[in-house]
């Protein structure tokens, strides 16, 4: 399965775009934010690299890719789609503002800001955070004097763990990415000192998170 591509773009469409990688043209869709991060200043020669989630289903019999430009992007759209009115092709128009300020809309229950992302609406928007609130605190991106109760003391370096971490529990250790942010967030509520990947996962095995 592929995981990730590094080459260069060929050629540009509204919703994806041909990487030449290995002397092979992947066909790879993007979101609007990710277009925007990937071709921005991107030359002919220009090395881009794109981390995968690869599509296939019964209802969608041929195999799509979707890029991402960083792992964290990759771990909140994988936690995005498992909202029940949201799929893989549904989520790719949806995710047109960066993944920190989702997060924050989800974890401060901005249904009108959720509900103006493409394709959403306003009952979708509230599936959206009935089923993801409290468990996107670490893809948040929260301004300055203005964090919510709920999340972890974090500065930039706390997201940072988290997601390291994440990347860990799912990918090595075989954990969904929903139980994986569940776990993240229990451990930082019982010890909100954790400073290192590894103290956070002596935190989440430690007690059973």
């Amino acid at each position: 399965m592929i995981g990730y591509l590094e080459g260069h773009i060929i050629h540009c469409e509204a919703d994806a775009v041909l990487l030449l990688a290995g002397g092979v043209g992947y066909e790879v869709l993007v979101n609007p934010f990710t277009m925007s991060r990937v071709t921005a200043g991107a030359g002919n020669d220009d090395m881009v690299s794109l981390y995968i989630y690869y599509h296939v289903s019964e209802r969608q019999p041929k195999p799509v890719l979707i890029g991402f430009a960083s792992l964290e992007d990759k771990a909140f759209f994988q936690l995005f789609i498992s909202v029940a009115a949201i799929g893989p092709m549904k989520a790719v128009k949806a995710l047109v503002r960066p993944v920190g300020e989702i997060a924050r809309a989800i974890e401060q229950k901005e249904v009108s800001f959720l509900g103006q992302l493409p394709g959403i609406g306003r009952r979708t928007a509230e599936k959206i955070i009935a089923t993801l609130n409290g468990k996107t605190i670490a893809f948040m991106d929260v301004p300055a004097g203005n964090a919510p109760d709920r999340a972890p003391a974090a500065g930039p370096d706390k997201q940072q763990i988290a997601i390291q971490v994440a990347g860990v529990l799912v990918e090595q250790l075989g954990h969904s990415t929903a139980s994986a942010q569940r776990m993240i967030q229990a451990a930082f509520e019982k010890d909100p000192a954790i400073d290192t990947p590894e103290h956070l996962l002596d935190v989440i095995y430690q007690e059973g998170c």
